[in-house]
């Protein structure tokens, strides 16, 4: 071997063809025959695992990094009582259902028990987020982004049923739309802004993004038919027979809109969760200008030093033999690209994520704080009559601004906290998945409940709040088409939700429509 490495030098000395002995070349064909077959090994592999539900099942509750191991009881209880500034407002809960129970039921007495549910509500919203945040840990990202829409969610839920069930058409439909405009302008804007307070620049996948404008669009539509139908044929149908005809079709347009979410859920989770990856289609961050040179330096730095470290130069030379030493040496050099990649892959795979809290103590949390939030948002809604009655403020500013900023108190600051972490896909995921949650399931499910319970509730809005929502989304639509976002941006959807609560503080709501749908 000494000589002809020996014969190899001279060669590649004085420029001379390179001839390599049958017993050289050998064990490189046999790798060769090895990574042709490896490829097809995988694939089928791969084929295999995508069509069992039950490993796809498996993956999406795989965790992105390690999770440590859970700490103990009193550790868990005090990470609740000390994780947030806002567990200072729990107080009010006591507070709240002290005015429902025992003062008098006056409309200055019910003005008194909004303020403070509507005060309890908003810690209970965040530790509804931050068990969320602790169950997300333990599962794959994809699967962790519905969950934090799904919960993030729940608040809306739970006062929309409780609305519904005390007949109150307008408070349900004002909040479940307002819900939709506080994710997509307001959660959504400030996380552009915070996200470009650090970032020049940051990517999102531009497929996904896409599919979810096209699915908004496609619900507000949805819910902007019905009016166009009740003004269209409000003269040529009997009031009687229009609420019959209104319902029937917000009915069947509830059940296909269900099934859409049912089918998105499968392209989200199954059938193309790839595309829901962190890094698929999605344009890099770029930094401002001054955070790029110096992350430049230290990178250069760190380098140059592992290299002097390891006793090897930063790069290396290769000189063309033939094609098949060309062909030896940059198998080589793949192995090596591939060598380091793995590399840094178990780096990346030893990063813990320490929980804070049990998973029995997590589901205990959201098992309790949502009987909270469900006896607290009952006396909300029931005193919302007592507050509008002085006529200093509408149903409909109430239903549209003031809950969906209780529901959404949790979502601001995880789609906040994660964009500041370049994360803006999970930031989309949480801000614009909660609105295609809230327009695919929330909105027909509270349709449907209310055929089931014999309450009016249908797809006819109020017009006016249809027209601002399908506009906003035109807005957001074109805002995230290029894949990229800035703080200007960000600026201005919030901008935009500022100018839509002022015009809602003195809009006096359509009295027509509740002629035609009461209970």
């Amino acid at each position: 071997m000494d000589e002809e490495h020996f014969a190899e030098t001279q060669a590649v000395a004085v420029g001379k063809k390179t001839t390599f002995d049958a017993s050289v070349t050998q064990p490189s064909r046999r790798s060769t025959i090895n990574t042709t077959t490896n490829p097809i090994t995988t694939v089928t592999s791969r084929s295999s695992q995508r069509s069992n539900p039950l490993i796809l099942l498996r993956q999406l509750t795989i965790p992105e990094h390690k999770v440590g191991k859970p700490p103990s009881l009193m550790h868990g209880i005090k990470a609740i009582i000390t994780g947030s500034w806002l567990n200072v407002l729990l107080v009010f809960i006591p507070v709240s259902w002290a005015c429902r129970l025992a003062l008098e039921r006056t409309d200055k007495n019910d003005t008194l028990t909004f303020v403070f549910a509507f005060l309890a509500i908003i810690p209970l919203a965040k530790l509804l987020a931050f068990a969320t945040d602790e169950l997300s840990m333990r599962v794959g990202q994809t699967l962790a982004g519905l969950m934090n829409a799904t919960l993030g969610n729940a608040v809306e839920l739970i006062v929309a049923i409780i609305a519904l069930v005390h007949c109150q058409i307008t408070v349900v439909q004002s909040s479940l739309v307002g819900s939709i405009l506080s994710n997509l302008l307001l959660v959504l804007g400030m996380c552009f802004f915070a996200g470009g307070t650090r970032f020049s620049e940051q990517g999102f996948g531009i497929s996904v993004t896409q599919l979810n404008s096209s699915l908004l669009i496609m619900a507000v539509i949805a819910v902007l038919l019905p009016a166009a139908f009740h003004f269209a044929a409000d003269t040529a149908i009997a009031d009687p027979q229009e609420s019959s005809d209104i319902l029937a079709l917000s009915h069947g347009a509830a059940i296909i809109l269900l099934f859409i979410y049912g089918c998105f859920l499968v392209f989200q989770l199954f059938s193309h969760k790839d595309l829901y990856d962190d890094n698929h289609d999605r344009p890099s961050t770029i930094n401002y200008k001054k955070k790029a040179k110096k992350a430049k330096k230290e990178k250069d730095s760190q380098g140059s030093s592992t290299a002097v470290a390891n006793g090897e130069p930063a790069t290396a030379t290769t000189t063309t033999l033939s094609s098949d030493s060309t062909h030896t040496e940059t198998a080589l050099g793949e192995g090596d690209v591939e060598a380091n990649a793995a590399v840094a892959h178990s780096d990346e795979e030893e990063e813990v994520e320490q929980p804070q809290m049990s998973v029995p103590l997590t589901i205990g949390l959201l098992v309790v704080v949502t009987v909270f939030v469900a006896v607290t948002a009952e006396f909300l809604v029931d005193s919302i009559d007592g507050l509008t009655d002085s006529g200093h403020i509408s149903k409909e500013f109430v239903g549209l601004i003031l809950l969906p900023i209780v529901g959404n108190a949790a979502e601001h600051v995880t789609a906040v906290t994660v964009s500041v972490k370049d994360k803006i896909t999970l930031s989309l995921g949480v801000a614009v998945g909660s609105s295609i949650q809230i327009a695919l399931f929330v909105i027909p499910f509270i349709v449907t409940l209310g055929w089931i319970i014999g309450k009016p509730m249908s797809l006819l809005f109020d017009p006016f709040e249809s027209v601002v929502l399908f506009l906003s989304v035109i807005v957001v639509n074109y805002t995230v088409q290029d894949g990229k976002s800035n703080w200007l941006e960000g600026m201005v959807l919030m901008c935009l939700y500022v100018i839509i609560a002022v015009v809602f503080w003195y809009y006096p709501g359509v009295q027509e429509l509740s002629t035609v749908l009461t209970c």
